[in-house]
């Protein structure tokens, strides 16, 4: 039976098409991945081998081996509140729009409202994560390229780089999701082998480690701030930046079997193993560190190559480079899949400029082409800046927390509010809904905040944070076209046939202006 065929007799649906058109949307995705691959695009996304080691010159300036040893765990239960919050959400609500369609659905007589700032927030976000992961794999690729070939590890070198890398994404996404599926199954296990050879060769290898005093309580600031909790704070940002990008799982529930389970096992599945390998990981490296100075001053510009080099020599520094190089290409890649899919929601919904280009399927993959490419041209302007200024990276690390975190915890807050009226899918946290959501809360409102602060002191315009420029930009925007003409024609996420079960009805989706256009 064609998937076509599927969608269109209601007598042959099955249990998750006829959620999803509980929820408003007919089958268009093809649903063929399982509940494995549905988590295996988080765990890529997450992906510590990226997010650790791309950070983790920042976290030896800020907090050092103290703040990256003892800031993961921390964060990292933080984060789980925040993904179990959520996971209950997308059981109920199994969606390819994920947090803005939980949010127009929980918000009542405030959906519309909701769902568009949550929309931005989350589009503002995947964009950033997926500048931050391929510009992270061009650091260490340039770091590789510097150490083998003399390819010199400059700037320029390093954004030609991340453009080639951006391209490939773009490309692997644009074949099908069944290759996407495929790939994301590997990145899993190359993440879990490779953070067992890296820590192996750093633990086995070298004749010399660092002692246990230094790895857990060895504080260094050179951030040019003189406030100690200040600058750990700041350090959490490694950590954080690291475990985002779990609401891959949400996006792909259109394309997963046993969606109501399967979303919110790959959400909470993906935090769990993250968190345990990650800790292992940074403890390995941090553990290796022979000469501090020398790691944050290495002509590769990548401090975890030179721990690597100084640990066990060049040619094994090349083979561990690469290990992590893979698992960063994996990253990206994902991080693409998730970020074109939530625009083609979003899109579905009118909520973008050009909504009917960006929603538009490829009917020979049935993947959303144009989507895909707006997600990779998205991450290279907002990456351009670091061709002028030296914290670019670290705000747009900054960008992508604030952004996604923001457009987590709306629909958790909302949730929150119903309370008892919530109508619960069959995967929910039962009594301990309330606490865990009021905990996710709480963290979210904390990094916002402190991730907008200045990073180092003296303040420049070569060293300023652009992170709150980038939010208000953002925020600015989707304020203002909602004020002037959104309010006036979007109503939220558009229901095709009958609300769910249990939830408020949701008014049909009026054309936008300029869907109106493109249609004369």
């Amino acid at each position: 039976m064609s998937e076509r065929a599927t969608a269109s007799d209601p007598a042959v649906l099955s249990e998750d098409e006829r959620r999803l058109r509980e929820l408003g949307y007919t089958q268009e995705l093809a649903r063929s991945m399982s509940g494995f691959s549905n988590f295996a695009v988080s765990f890529s996304i997450v992906s510590v081998l990226s997010g650790c080691l791309t950070l983790y010159g920042m976290g030896m300036n800020t907090g050092g081996p103290a703040m990256i040893t003892w800031g993961w765990p921390l964060v990292g239960l933080m984060t789980l509140c925040v993904g179990l919050a959520m996971a209950e959400i997308c059981s109920s609500y199994p969606t390819a729009g994920g947090l803005y369609y939980w949010a127009a659905r929980l918000a009542r007589t405030k959906g519309p409202a909701a769902s568009w700032f949550t929309g931005w927030f989350n589009f503002m976000g995947q964009v950033a994560v997926t500048a931050g992961v391929d510009y992270g794999a061009a650091f260490f690729t340039n770091a590789f390229l510097d150490l083998q070939f003399g390819f010199t590890a400059s700037t320029g070198h390093t954004v030609t780089i991340f453009v080639v890398i951006l391209l490939l994404h773009g490309l692997l996404n644009t074949r099908g999701v069944k290759l996407v599926a495929l790939l994301n199954s590997v990145s899993v296990w190359w993440h879990l082998v490779g953070v067992a050879v890296i820590v192996g060769a750093l633990a086995l290898l070298p004749d010399h480690h660092a002692s246990a005093s230094f790895v857990f309580t060895e504080f260094v600031n050179n951030t040019g701030f003189q406030n100690g909790f200040y600058v750990g704070m700041l350090g959490l940002l490694l950590a954080q930046y690291t475990l985002t990008g779990y609401d891959a799982s949400a996006h792909m529930t259109e394309e997963t079997h046993d969606a109501a389970r399967s979303g919110p096992r790959g959400i909470v599945n993906a935090i769990v193993v993250s968190l345990v390998a990650g800790w292992i990981l940074l403890l390995g490296i941090t553990f290796a560190i022979r000469d501090y100075d020398g790691a944050l001053g290495s002509s590769t510009g990548v401090p975890p190559a030179q721990i690597f080099i100084d640990a066990i020599g060049p040619t094994g520094a090349k083979l561990l480079l690469l290990i992590v190089i893979g698992a960063q290409f994996f990253c990206g890649m994902a991080s693409v899949t998730a970020n074109s899919r939530m625009i083609y929601a979003f899109s579905r919904d009118g909520a973008l400029p050009g909504a009917r280009l960006w929603h538009r399927i490829n009917p020979r993959t049935q993947t959303p082409t144009s989507a895909v490419w707006l997600a990779t041209g998205g991450a290279l302007l907002l990456a351009l800046p670091v061709l002028w200024n030296t914290t670019a990276y670290a705000a747009v690390t900054s960008i992508s927390v604030i952004g996604l975190y923001i457009s987590y915890v709306i629909p958790v807050f909302l949730r929150l509010r119903q309370g008892d009226d919530f109508p619960r899918g069959p995967w929910h946290l039962g009594r301990w809904s309330r606490i865990i959501g009021c905990v996710a809360v709480g963290w979210t409102a904390v990094i916002t905040v402190l991730f907008m602060l200045p990073t180092v002191s003296p303040v420049t315009a070569v060293s300023f944070n652009y992170t709150p420029v980038a939010v208000g930009v953002v925020l600015g925007f989707a304020g203002l076209w909602w004020l002037v003409s959104a309010r006036h024609w979007f109503t939220g996420p558009r229901i095709h046939d009958g609300p769910a079960a249990g939830s408020q009805e949701l008014p049909d989706h009026q054309a936008s202006p300029a869907d109106e256009l493109e249609t004369r």
